[in-house]
């Protein structure tokens, strides 16, 4: 949220403390130190400020895994910071070079990097995501049309992928990124269809496997990249996030290669409003190695070769609304949980759920949901629910 910059640049504010400029920076978000509002910062350590200042989103977020300052709204919070634009301040374009120059160089999403987010992340416990998500196990953005549960909400958005696929018995299906099996085992138990799922989380293979060893499906442990066959649909659901930049034509080629002529492919990814080479020092540190969210730009400049873009959907509001449900899940669940996981995980996580929530509020972060068909092998007009 806030970029990185040195301490030292930090103390070249000239005559001001850095408490008072910080103060002043939170005052325009309307933020109040030590104020008695939901989202106001509680300080409870007198450098934290400084800190903020010197280190921006990484000590914005790690002040708060060490119990240096507290907020009873943390999306709120963060909603509020991103509305005033205060993420963006005073940052170096010779920092905004390096990460660019950084990004050139090396592929962040190689295949031999590819594992690092399962294991950093997807490979936690599996019973810490069965305590914080719904039955279903879905990890994605839920869609609250006509829900008032997050379990009706995830359930009418795996409905709507299906549809909008125009699934039918007997079609074959291929998940990349399958997760813990919840679209695999919807689409084969209601709409009959033979899926292939691929994802690189051990833990995440093993429980999909479980949850649909009944039905035609198969959950294989490798990278997307490695994959064979042909397949009436393809879908990828929260995966593509974790692609980068140097890979969305490989992911795209990929996914034509294995999609049948007259199949359609759908896209589900969290985006950027804008193509940019930065990321999150704190959520690349703690939630998601080398992720990236792409811009409705580049994923139409590296699709446009391949596919035809049939429909575009926005939902991006109600992902805010999913990670309040999950966060209510995991407060409600930690008792079971912090036997094996300390109170600096607890805040820690808390602040990853809230500083997204947050972010979605703000329209800072949208929620895509793509449908694709191949050149010239559709004729008729794609009508896409909602």
């Amino acid at each position: 949220m806030l970029e990185s910059r040195s301490r030292e640049e930090a103390l070249s504010t000239g005559s001001r403390s850095i408490d008072a400029v910080i103060t002043e920076v939170l005052a325009n978000a309307d933020v109040q130190v030590n104020g008695r509002r939901p989202w106001d910062l509680q300080i409870h350590h007198p450098d934290t400020l400084s800190r903020i200042a010197a280190e921006r989103s990484l000590g914005l977020g790690e002040s708060y895994m060490d119990g240096w300052w507290d907020c009873d709204a943390l999306d709120e919070f963060t909603f509020r910071i991103l509305n005033a634009g205060a993420d963006g301040l005073a940052t170096k374009r010779w920092m905004l070079a390096l990460q660019v120059l950084a990004y050139g160089i090396r592929n962040r999403q190689s295949l031999r990097r590819s594992r690092q987010v399962a294991e950093k992340h997807y490979d936690l416990d599996n019973e810490l995501f069965r305590l914080m998500l719904d039955d279903t196990m879905a990890y994605s953005c839920g869609y609250w049309k006509n829900a008032s549960t997050l379990n009706q909400a995830q359930e009418a958005k795996l409905d709507l992928i299906c549809r909008k696929l125009e699934l039918e018995p007997g079609m074959t299906m291929l998940d990349i990124g399958c997760g813990w099996g919840s679209l695999l085992e919807y689409a084969a138990r209601h709409y009959g269809v033979r899926a292939h799922g691929v994802t690189v989380s051990t833990e995440q293979a093993q429980l999909a496997r479980e949850r649909c060893q009944d039905l035609p499906v198969e959950v294989l442990l490798k990278d997307y990249r490695a994959v064979s066959g042909r397949y009436d649909r393809v879908v990828s659901v929260g995966m593509f996030e974790h692609v980068g930049r140097r890979n969305y034509h490989t992911f795209m080629s990929t996914a034509a290669g294995l999609l049948k002529d007259r199949g359609l492919m759908l896209l589900h990814t969290i985006g950027d409003n804008e193509s940019t080479a930065g990321h999150d020092p704190w959520i690349n540190k703690y939630i998601f190695p080398n992720g990236e969210l792409p811009s409705l730009k580049q994923i139409a400049k590296h699709a446009e070769k391949y596919f035809v873009a049939e429909d575009v959907h926005n939902f991006g509001p109600d992902y805010a609304r999913t990670l309040k449900a999950w966060d209510a899940n995991f407060q409600a669940n930690w008792p079971q949980l912090e036997a094996r996981y300390d109170e600096r995980f607890y805040r820690m996580w808390r602040y990853y759920l809230n500083l997204c929530a947050g972010a979605f509020r703000a329209r800072n972060i949208q929620l895509w949901q793509w449908v694709f068909s191949k050149p010239g092998q559709r004729n008729q007009t794609y009508l896409a629910p909602r």
